[in-house]
């Protein structure tokens, strides 16, 4: 199996729809493919975000999104990893890696200051960040408000 990574565009917009609707199911949201469909033609719209799609022997098989910030205190951009998710099929087979490497490099070309993730306590990923040398941040405590 050969798996390529591009960097989707509207054009792909269709391919990268359900493999983002089903990680949303994955953390426990109800499925709407016209709403994740909407929402990321909106990101490539507007350049919000870069998407990066897996495609294993032409099918999709798998993307991280990535959404620029900013660090203050180093007055850098650097780059959040939001979401990255592989379908069921084709897990195992090296394309989270491949993704990860991907995005990686691409920071790298930006010469930003790197990459920020967070993942669920529980999400076996883990040992995949660590792996490739991504550093679990125990100086500091994450943080989040939710407007009402």
């Amino acid at each position: 199996m050969g798996t390529t990574i591009l960097q989707a565009d509207l054009t792909q917009i269709n391919l990268v729809a359900p493999l983002f609707d089903a990680y949303r199911i994955f953390y426990g949201q109800a499925s709407d493919l016209s709403k994740a469909t909407a929402f990321l033609k909106e990101r490539i719209t507007k350049e919000q975000s870069v998407i990066f799609l897996a495609l294993t022997d032409g099918n999709p098989s798998g993307f991280t999104q990535l959404y620029t910030s900013f660090s203050s205190v180093s007055m850098q951009p650097l780059l959040i990893l939001n979401d990255l998710y592989v379908d069921a099929k084709y897990r195992n087979m090296g394309i989270g890696s491949e993704l990860l490497n991907h995005a990686k490099n691409y920071c790298k070309k930006l010469k930003y200051k790197g990459l920020s993730l967070e993942t669920a306590i529980d999400n076996p990923a883990q040992k995949l960040y660590e792996k490739l040398d991504w550093k679990k941040d125990t100086d500091c405590f994450h943080y989040f408000w939710t407007a009402g």
